[in-house]
């Protein structure tokens, strides 16, 4: 218990620290972001995860090692079809780039919180009724195949119930151009577009959550390594998506490689009684699923 005490602390001040100068780069320097400053920031962020996942294989040893670098794909893999959805949402809004990420940046706080209350939830609840991992296994099954069939996503935000429901009691300024989440015009506040945004943008990050969340502990039940590897991939996201913006024609196949691994995974899950699977043997073929769809995106692209 005494290094996972440690650990808790180190994930702690680590996630806090690179968030915050997160936050300092959106929210108080707004600023259109470049292919260039995302791609570094991508790498940043990736190599944090990275060294917290040495970190954690020193204290915790080789297998949970690896079941960290799963997740932390797992996740980080399900986040880039998330960004594009993503990105049809601001597009629909007409929200510029330099306000994007203050809106991201908010998302990904309340993503810390939300998944913090469905991983503990989701590992007690296996620990107490064991069957409920055959729910799960179902759930991403059928999720993966539905992802594998589908054709390009239809985002409708204006179609959001949340939002529908919160514009019949609220007026929201859906005309406003700027980057204030609040106006006070005739000494009333009224929520601009910012605040529309921000409100699909968390309820669709809900609907992400129910798939992940389940993927994520089909690898590992260990609460430590499920939120740590969920949260260091979450903390990328703002970079992710402005890379992703630039050179998405590179993923095209990357939703189906994600749908094959949420089907691994799921199957992976409902024979876990029967048939032990060793987190190393995942963690190539999550690889190997994911590299070779990106490769074939490359391959057609060219």
């Amino acid at each position: 218990m005494e290094n996972y005490n440690i650990l808790w602390l180190i994930f702690i001040i680590l996630s806090v620290s690179v968030f915050i100068f997160d936050l300092r780069l959106s929210i108080l320097k707004p600023h259109d972001i470049s292919l260039k400053e995302s791609l570094i920031l991508c790498t940043f962020w990736i190599l944090i995860a990275t060294l917290f996942g040495f970190i954690l294989g020193y204290f915790l040893g080789f297998n949970k090692m690896v079941e960290y670098f799963t997740a932390y794909i797992v996740e980080y893999s399900l986040s880039v079809d998330n960004m594009f959805v993503f990105l049809m949402i601001f597009s629909f809004f007409g929200i510029e780039k330099k306000y994007q990420p203050k809106v991201l940046v908010i998302g990904i706080l309340s993503a810390v919180v939300l998944r913090l209350v469905f991983i503990f939830t989701g590992i007690a609840l296996i620990k107490r009724f064991e069957w409920i991992i055959y729910i799960f296994a179902v759930v991403l099954i059928y999720t993966g195949f539905k992802m594998f069939i589908s054709k390009e996503e239809k985002v409708e935000p204006d179609k959001n119930p949340i939002l529908k429901f919160i514009s019949k009691f609220i007026y929201i300024d859906m005309n406003y151009k700027g980057g204030d989440f609040f106006l006070v015009k005739n000494s009333k506040i009224i929520p601009t577009v910012m605040i529309a945004v921000l409100i699909v943008i968390e309820s669709t990050d809900l609907v992400f959550a129910v798939d992940s969340i389940p993927a994520v502990l089909a690898i590992s039940q260990d609460k430590l390594v499920v939120y740590s590897s969920n949260i260091f991939a979450v903390i990328g996201l703002r970079s992710l998506y402005f890379a992703l913006a630039s050179i998405s024609d590179y993923f095209k196949y990357l939703k189906k490689g994600v749908a094959v691994v949420l089907v691994y995974v799921g199957i992976k899950m409902s024979i876990s009684h029967f048939v032990k699977i060793s987190p190393f043997v995942s963690l190539i073929v999550i690889l190997l699923i994911l590299s070779g769809s990106i490769l074939l995106s490359v391959f057609k692209k060219k």
